[in-house]
């Protein structure tokens, strides 16, 4: 299987690298899995961090980075494979965030930690590319038919996101911690009898991605027997060369086992997975609150977390927190983005 069409774009792969912030997955590791014929997908969470003027005019600091992202991943890509950006719906610069992925020249949006139902009416008039990330075949309707119903616009593809997933999840945390959850492929099979209606409405393929748990060949072979058009992966990609996370970082999950691997409550009211760090058992106190999530509030949140991600991204683990999907621990080197492809996409290809 190759070449999935999203609209007149086209994916040599099957494969998208799932968005990672604060910071993980930017310019280098973005550009080099476009560069091998995948979608490379940059975070606008806090992705202006590194700017100097970061802590004081935040939002600056995040519209510039954008900008200079983008730009160094297509240099990188020498125009292979689709530059996307996640942005979340939580926050609170959501429109900004999307205004600037347009001005930079991104492929497509990806958009999760909510419902993105403005979003078709922020990409009007331009050829970007729009996918929802879902839970639930439930969630998806909401979304389909609400795009349809107030801009007469579908989605050019979808990213169903499962339990096993890193970072923060759709789910409710007891039945995460209870295995309650409904199992991917079977979101999957629920989503597609969605998402057929919409094709016939809008006489269009709308490819589904699934995420959440696919770590080898085997799990990407397994996804589209299933019928899944390709797949997103974001932890494996962590532990190459190119990913633009510390080397600290990286060598955190090298080190992991599988009893590290937790769920946590989230400052954003979300659970989320995680690598247990020293941070996550001490007690926390925020210095200073970026309003970065609308859900997030100061005065109950018992940290930030938005410096917590930087601490890790940045290397300092035991002032951070480090996002993992399920199969996290078993990661055991680190290769190179177009190694690490070879061998998901050996066979598919």
């Amino acid at each position: 299987m190759s070449n999935v069409a999203i609209g007149e774009k086209r994916l040599h792969l099957p494969l998208i690298q799932g968005g990672m912030g604060v910071g993980v997955s930017l310019s280098r590791l973005a550009g080099h899995v476009a560069k091998c014929g995948g979608m490379g997908v940059i975070s606008s969470a806090q992705i202006g961090f590194r700017e100097s003027d970061f802590a004081y005019h935040t939002k600056e600091a995040n519209r510039r980075a954008i900008l200079q992202e983008v730009k160094k991943a297509k240099e990188i890509a020498e125009g292979h494979g689709l530059i996307g950006m996640n942005i979340m719906v939580a926050l609170r610069d959501y429109k900004q965030h999307v205004q600037a992925a347009i001005e930079a020249g991104v492929d497509c949006i990806i958009s999760g930690a909510g419902l993105p139902l403005s979003l078709p009416s922020l990409v009007k008039d331009t050829n970007v590319k729009i996918a929802p990330i879902v839970s639930s075949s439930k969630a998806c309707e909401v979304i389909l038919k609400s795009w349809h119903r107030k801009y007469q616009r579908v989605a050019d593809f979808i990213v169903i996101e499962g339990s096993l997933a890193g970072g923060h999840l759709g789910f409710l945390l007891e039945n995460i911690q209870n295995n309650s959850t409904q199992k991917l492929l079977d979101i999957l099979g629920e989503v597609k009898a969605v998402v057929r209606k919409y094709e016939a409405l809008y006489h269009q393929k709308i490819p589904i991605f699934v995420a959440g748990g696919i770590y080898t060949n085997d799990d990407i072979k397994q996804a589209l027997t299933a019928g899944a058009d390709g797949v997103q992966m974001a932890t494996r990609f962590i532990a190459t060369d190119e990913c633009d996370a510390s080397d600290a970082f990286k060598q955190a999950f090298i080190n992991a086992k599988k009893e590290d691997l937790s769920i946590i409550n989230s400052p954003v009211g979300m659970p989320a997975r995680a690598l247990s760090t020293l941070f996550l058992k001490k007690h926390q106190k925020i210095t200073k609150c970026f309003s970065c999530i609308q859900s997030c509030h100061v005065t109950n949140a018992p940290y930030c977390i938005t410096q917590a991600l930087i601490n890790a991204v940045n290397g300092n683990l035991d002032e951070g927190i480090v996002f993992s999907g399920t199969n996290g621990y078993r990661i055991d080197k680190i290769v190179s983005v177009k190694t690490l492809i070879d061998e998901l996409m050996e066979g598919i290809v």
